[in-house]
């Protein structure tokens, strides 16, 4: 069991783990070992999930999410596979810890105060002097 939070545990078997190579550079070590992870966990067939945790993991997910409803996460850091595996579901475990958060109320829309909008003119008059005198002397 891979455990998230108090409340929520994935059995291993929803999570599929696969050795693919790795991209970019390396020489030949990287052309001939897979030592980079591909996870992939079912979402949306997950029974794991309670149906908000599910609904905001689709949000965060993102472009990570398959048509399907399946997470796929690619964890190439390590030169080990061993590393790799674990910072996959390291991965996994906080996306789904995020997503078991309740999202942060909206933002209220507020008004500048009286007093910040005079403050703040009051520095624009202030600067628009202190450029202005620093134009050419001219003696009439």
């Amino acid at each position: 069991m891979i455990e998230v939070t108090s409340a929520i545990q994935l059995p291993e078997e929803e999570v599929q783990l696969r050795a693919v190579r790795a991209s970019g550079p390396g020489g030949q070590h990287v052309n001939k070992v897979s030592t980079a992870i591909e996870l992939r966990f079912d979402v949306r067939g997950s029974p794991s999930l309670p149906e908000r945790v599910r609904a905001r993991l689709y949000e965060l997910a993102g472009n990570r999410l398959t048509m399907d409803g399946v997470l796929v996460l690619v964890a190439q850091e390590h030169r080990s596979q061993e590393l790799n595996r674990q910072a996959a579901i390291e991965r996994l475990v906080e996306l789904v810890q995020e997503a078991a958060r309740p999202p942060p109320p909206p933002r209220k829309k507020t008004k500048p105060t009286k007093a910040s909008k005079e403050r703040r003119l009051k520095a624009k008059s202030q600067r628009s002097s202190v450029k202005a005198g620093r134009g050419k002397v001219r003696f009439d």
